[in-house]
């Protein structure tokens, strides 16, 4: 179970400078773990962040049969000997990423039996992208009550019309398509570079996938794939991350081992708050920044538009931004609620119902105890704190662990005043 007595105490106030680099993505490297159990053969995967996302799903693979080995950002996985096994609720029901085992076990096994995926609480969050998907691939739900059971006695290729741009649904119908022999398209599929790096991944193991970085995939299906070497693409959510970090604290900070083009909605937003940045391909200098300006609407949507994954660290740095700044977060009807926490530090913000909310700034912030709700909301509570006057106390960092890689070692690199204490 996670760690839930940690806190953050950070010392608002302090310019960060220097270089940092992130890590590998957390978004790529789930669905690319699960991937390899697509093979019996022996899959190296390196840039692999450590973080509690990556240990709790390979401890689900033990449970499955399956070897590995995770040291210094490499994991070697062989699952050579997977069966189905009992999957511990209490392990799946940690992440949403657990739900990406059902397309390989389906594709290996013939069937999936485990309990639901667990996971942020960003309001609903059902999972009929995945079963439609499995069934357009010949698969049939038994039962998904008290948990999801699905087995697939006749496969057959389909032309798949998502019921939404699902990523973890395109990643699940990805996966079973490429040991699913013949061809396979997937319509409205999600295209972020995550389902990108998959897609690549797949490909290296021997699948004919077509269309990526697009809305619409084929796939040449085959009846085994084999074994690979795989570097996981770097965290473009971390990259936006530190940006915002080094713009709320006017810092000078160099971010490394990213594609920036990846970011491009993003970049687009910070031109219009008049952020001061330079971009190389995979290194992003942010630089000492005058007056912040509000922004007209902030609307996350699917990729290539703005990330709802980086809505929250966002809102941070409108409230240091003149003016009046709109949010309508399309994705997820339960995201604006670290808004509340925001306000608790001082912050002026009216949430008009939970997708559509107004920030007025620029407001100074103040240290006080706040909780993290999410991944996402902790890191901008992380970032909020980072500009605050005084000492900010975070609460509930066990959702940052389970996305960042030693957020607070990094931000301490770059200057900030930031310590993880037991409460």
């Amino acid at each position: 179970m996670p760690n839930t007595t940690q806190k953050f105490l950070v010392q608002g106030g302090k310019t960060l400078n220097g270089t940092v680099t992130v890590s590998g993505s957390k978004n790529a490297a789930l669905p690319i773990l699960c991937a390899a159990l697509l093979t019996g053969e022996t899959c190296e995967i390196t840039n692999v962040p450590d973080i509690n996302d990556i240990h709790n799903l390979l401890k689900l693979f033990s449970h499955l049969n399956v070897k590995t080995d995770f040291q210094d950002g490499t994991v070697h996985i062989d699952a050579s000997g997977l069966q189905m096994g009992d999957v511990p609720k209490e392990l799946a029901c940690l992440m949403r990423a657990s739900i990406l085992m059902a397309g390989p076990l389906i594709g290996r096994l013939g069937e999936v039996k485990m309990p639901f995926p667990g996971g942020c609480v960003l309001g609903k969050r059902p999972i009929h992208a995945h079963t439609h998907a499995l069934k357009e691939l010949g698969a049939e739900v038994i039962d998904q009550t008290k948990l999801l059971h699905i087995k697939r006695d006749k496969p057959r290729n389909a032309r798949i019309i998502m019921p939404e741009v699902s990523v973890t649904g395109t990643e699940n119908a990805l996966m079973l398509a490429a040991v699913t022999p013949g061809k396979t398209e997937i319509r409205l599929a999600a295209a972020e570079p995550h389902v990108q790096d998959l897609c690549h991944f797949l490909n290296k193991m021997g699948a004919k996938i077509e269309g990526i970085g697009t809305h619409f995939l084929t796939i040449e299906g085959v009846s085994e794939l084999h074994g690979t070497k795989h570097a996981i693409t770097g965290d473009y959510l971390e990259a936006g991350t530190f940006a915002i970090a080094g713009l709320v604290t006017r810092g000078d900070i160099k971010i490394q081992g990213i594609q920036t083009s990846q970011l491009d909605s993003f970049w687009e937003k910070l031109e219009e708050a008049n952020a001061s940045y330079e971009l190389k391909s995979d290194e992003i200098h942010i630089k000492p920044n005058g007056k912040l300006n509000a922004i007209q609407n902030l609307r996350t949507s699917v990729y290539p538009s703005f990330a709802t994954d980086l809505q929250a660290p966002f809102a941070v740095l409108l409230t240091q931004a003149e003016g009046e700044s709109n949010i309508f977060e399309t994705l997820f009807d339960g995201r604006l609620q670290y808004l509340y926490e925001l306000e608790k530090m001082g912050a002026k913000v009216e949430v008009h119902n939970p997708h559509q909310a107004t920030i007025t700034g620029p407001t100074k912030l103040m240290g006080v105890p706040i909780s993290s709700l999410d991944l996402r909301a902790g890191a901008a509570m992380v970032l909020a704190a980072l500009c605050a006057e005084g000492t900010t106390e975070i609460s509930n960092i066990n959702y940052i662990d389970r996305g960042y890689e030693n957020l607070e070692g990094k931000l301490t690199t770059l200057g900030a005043s930031i310590e993880r204490i037991e409460s």
